[in-house]
């Protein structure tokens, strides 16, 4: 079956895998080829993808949604991380989503001291 990942970006992988195993909001499942078709939400956390070949690919996603129709497997998802090896997706999703959710963090701090600042000046000017 083909499967493609995609980010808002970029498709990130697109290629014939023999087997997925996912997890989603209803637990962890598997897709194998000539499985019904299905629509499931994602929740963060590893995608594992068997090749033709037998080698494993690994990807690491943050939610998102899969979309099972006839022999295509489509998986969207704000943001992914692909590896070959275990280990080094841990360490690759480590510092690049906990980076994004700290820049996140930061965005979040900012904007609540403008909207605070807002509101303080906003006051101020009717009195």
């Amino acid at each position: 079956m083909n499967v493609r990942i995609l980010i808002p970006t970029k498709i990130l992988f697109d290629g014939e895998v023999t087997r997925l195993a996912a997890e989603g909001h209803s637990g962890a499942f598997g897709i194998l080829p000539r499985h019904i078709d299905f629509v499931e939400p994602l929740t963060r956390g590893i995608l594992s993808l068997r090749r033709p070949d037998g080698s494993e690919l690994f990807a690491a996603v943050n939610e998102g949604l899969l979309v099972k129709q006839g022999n295509t497997v489509m998986i969207s998802t704000p943001a992914a991380v692909l590896s070959e090896h275990l280990p080094r997706l841990n360490e690759t999703v480590a510092r690049e989503f906990l980076d994004r959710d700290e820049r996140e963090r930061e965005a979040r701090s900012a904007m609540a001291r403008l909207e605070s600042d807002f509101i303080r000046h906003f006051i101020e000017q009717a009195r």
